[in-house]
């Protein structure tokens, strides 16, 4: 056994692939956070999850610094794995992360549709999470372009699970409005977070409660969907305070060369 295979008995995995809207922040800036860094939150003692997304990544950037190739000798049968790519797919002036929507976006994300079937896991492409826009009506905006069509379109061909991020959250946020969506997104008051003294304002990241809503907007499509079973989101109905009850590590995960595998308690490192 290489010292990256999981241990036997371990329990199902959710993995997470994606960019910073999903990825696990450190306590130092804290209260950010990504969406499945709140899912385990809402997760029963019988399942784990493994959120190795990155901040800044495409599906391409991911793929080619070799991040996907971490997941894959981690996965096993019965894991499933989310992709959720496409905020940086669109910086196509940046010929590292830039993708077209109808060509290379599907090439990179079939790859790790094949990944995910060749370990035996189940894929499940997740469109990415809606910004902050709104129009001067106050109608929530879409700001993602062709994206989100074509990987709804590749989930067809494929015949793969797809969970409409953008379509939900583009609802709930039309639900709360420019005002109720402040706390969900990085609005911060001056002095409000000691890691933040000059307060924040910004329309793409997700602060705690905002992380936390995502996340049930997900484990509620794979609940749907029948990708897992109830046993897997137990605290889904639950009253939760994720200020209080979510974790920031002193180190982000994927910046941590140390791990070895994933067991029944979590991630183990050297």
């Amino acid at each position: 056994m290489s010292p990256t295979d999981p241990p036997e008995g371990r329990g199902p995995v959710v993995f997470v692939v994606g960019d910073s809207t999903a990825s696990v922040y450190e306590h130092a800036i804290r209260p950010r956070a990504g969406w499945g860094q709140a899912l385990p939150l809402l997760m029963g003692r019988g399942a784990r999850t493994f959120d190795y997304a990155w901040s800044g990544a495409s599906s391409k950037s991911f793929h080619d610094a070799g991040k996907f190739d971490v997941v894959l000798d981690l996965m096993q049968p019965g894991d499933v794995l989310l992709i959720s790519f496409g905020h940086n797919d669109s910086k196509t002036e940046d010929p590292d992360r830039g993708t077209n929507p109808d060509t290379t976006y599907r090439e990179y994300l079939t790859r790790y549709v094949d990944g995910a079937c060749e370990q035996g896991g189940t894929p499940v492409l997740v469109t990415p999470v809606e910004r902050r826009r709104f129009d001067d009506a106050g109608r929530a905006r879409d700001t993602h372009g062709a994206y989100p069509r074509a990987m709804r379109e590749l989930a067809e061909t494929l015949e793969v699970p797809l969970i409409d991020l953008t379509a939900s959250s583009k609802a709930l946020w039309q639900q709360l409005g420019p005002e109720g969506t402040l706390e969900h997104f990085m609005h911060l008051a001056p002095g409000s977070h000691p890691q933040h003294p000059d307060g924040a304002q910004d329309d793409t990241h997700l602060q705690a409660a905002g992380a936390l809503a995502v996340a049930r907007l997900v484990a509620r499509g794979l609940m749907e969907q029948g990708i897992v079973g109830g046993s897997w989101f137990t605290r889904f109905e639950q009253e939760i305070d994720p200020l209080d009850e979510l974790h920031w590590p002193s180190e982000r995960p994927l910046e941590d060369a140390r791990i070895l595998s994933v067991g029944p308690g979590g991630l183990r490192r050297r």
